[in-house]
C-alpha cells in the first residue's frame, strides 16, 4: 500500500512561518497559528513542507489504506490561505455561509487573505470541526 507522503517533521512551524516571504501571508500565517493552537489546545507541527497542523488522527479508507494526517492545520501558499480541517462538522455549511470571501475545494477552504473572512467564524469553524473530526473520522 502507497504510503502517505504528508507526515510531520521536526522543522520548527515558528521558523516556517517566520520565513514565509509574502508580509500578508505571514502574518495571516501566525494569526491562525495562534487561533488554531489556542482553540485546539495543541502545537503547531509542520506536515511535510509547507502545511502547519494541529494535532493528529488515524484513519483507514473503504479500501484498507491506513495513516495519519493533522486534524487541523492551513498553509500560507502563494496563492492563498488552504485552510484544512473546516468543513466536515454538521455546523460547518451555515458557519461557512456567514464567514465571507472564501472558495471551498475537497476538504479545504481557500482564503485570499483573512482580511476577507470573519475571523470568529473561522474559529467557530475550527472548534466545531476539531471535535467531530476526532470523534468520527478517526480509527
Amino acid at each position: 500500500m502507497n504510503e502517505n507522503l504528508t507526515r510531520p517533521t521536526d522543522v520548527s512551524a515558528e521558523d516556517f512561518l517566520a520565513a514565509v516571504q509574502h508580509p500578508v501571508r505571514r502574518a495571516d500565517g501566525l494569526v491562525l497559528a495562534e487561533m488554531m493552537g489556542r482553540v485546539t489546545g495543541q502545537p503547531a507541527v509542520m506536515w511535510g513542507p509547507t502545511m502547519v497542523g494541529f494535532g493528529a488522527y488515524r484513519y483507514t479508507t473503504g479500501s484498507g489504506r491506513r495513516g495519519e494526517y493533522f486534524v487541523v492545520g492551513f498553509s500560507p501558499r502563494k496563492a492563498n490561505l488552504s485552510v484544512y480541517g473546516a468543513t466536515y462538522a454538521p455546523e460547518s455549511d451555515s458557519l461557512l455561509e456567514q464567514l465571507g470571501k472564501h472558495k471551498r475545494g475537497a476538504g479545504c477552504l481557500y482564503v485570499n487573505k483573512l482580511a476577507d473572512v470573519d475571523k470568529a467564524i473561522l474559529e467557530q469553524l475550527v472548534a466545531h470541526n476539531y471535535p467531530y473530526i476526532l470523534g468520527n473520522l478517526a480509527s
